[in-house]
């Protein structure tokens, strides 16, 4: 079966991106709301999020891009975001969890800041798992729904050495939260899969990185899969990568 249609009959399709005022997620936000998509640019920050969703506009990107607040590690905040978007657009076809916090290089596991730790899975993980929780009724309405979660190779139980603790342990669990919801959703037609974009010059990621398009290229590979594409999975550039 062909990928989903950017466009169902006379309805754009709609897309929520987390984390989405700066780096992978803009650029998502940038290409989708290219194709004429409406895309909720989710961001902490009121502010930047409308400068981002501005600075786009200006830009000539055509599709329709509402900035909203979204701190996934706030439970009311991100319930209200729910209910405001089921008010609004009664209906999402695409949620890309990116929001992610503490690429702790200054630490080891064998003395690290647990509070850092759990700084970090309280936005890369059960962000992610809330969010998707309080949109899974918009999610069912949609049309081709996918969740895409954005993870890295840092979460790579094969690959993973020493470093970077907090985020390479949140990252490896948001990995299993893909196989959990995949195999339950999968029934329903949810595909939910998981994506490393790469090391991507980002200010997360830092200098000397591929292009940030080069990295959402991940992430767009798998907003794109046809229904009968796969699911439970971690990409890398369209390619399987090792858990």
């Amino acid at each position: 079966m062909t990928a989903p249609d950017t466009h169902d009959g006379d309805t754009a399709r709609v897309a929520v991106v987390t984390g989405a005022n700066r780096g992978i997620g803009r650029e998502v936000v940038r290409q989708l709301a290219a194709r004429g998509w409406t895309v909720v640019l989710g961001s902490r920050s009121p502010e930047r999020g409308e400068r981002a969703a501005r600075e786009l506009a200006d830009a000539g990107v055509r599709g329709r891009i509402l900035p909203r607040r979204l701190d996934v590690a706030d439970p009311d905040g991100v319930r209200e975001f729910a209910d405001r978007l089921g008010e609004e657009l009664g209906r999402l076809d695409v949620l890309v969890n990116n929001a992610a916090i503490h690429y702790d290089t200054w630490q080891r596991a064998s003395g690290a800041d647990l509070g850092v730790v759990r700084e970090a899975l309280e936005t890369n993980l059960l962000g992610a798992w809330r969010t998707t929780l309080a949109l899974m009724p918009w999610l069912r309405a949609g049309r081709h729904p996918r969740i895409v979660n954005v993870s890295s190779g840092a979460g790579s139980i094969t690959e993973m050495s020493a470093g970077t603790p907090a985020y390479a342990v949140s990252k490896a669990a948001l990995n299993a939260l893909t196989r959990q919801l995949a195999a339950e959703l999968r029934g329903e037609g949810i595909l939910v899969n998981a994506v490393c974009p790469g090391w991507v010059a980002t200010d997360m990621g830092g200098p000397g990185g591929r292009p940030v398009g080069q990295g959402a290229a991940s992430v767009l590979w798998a907003v794109d899969l046809p229904d009968d594409g796969p699911t439970g999975g971690f990409f890398r550039d369209g390619r399987p990568a090792a858990w």
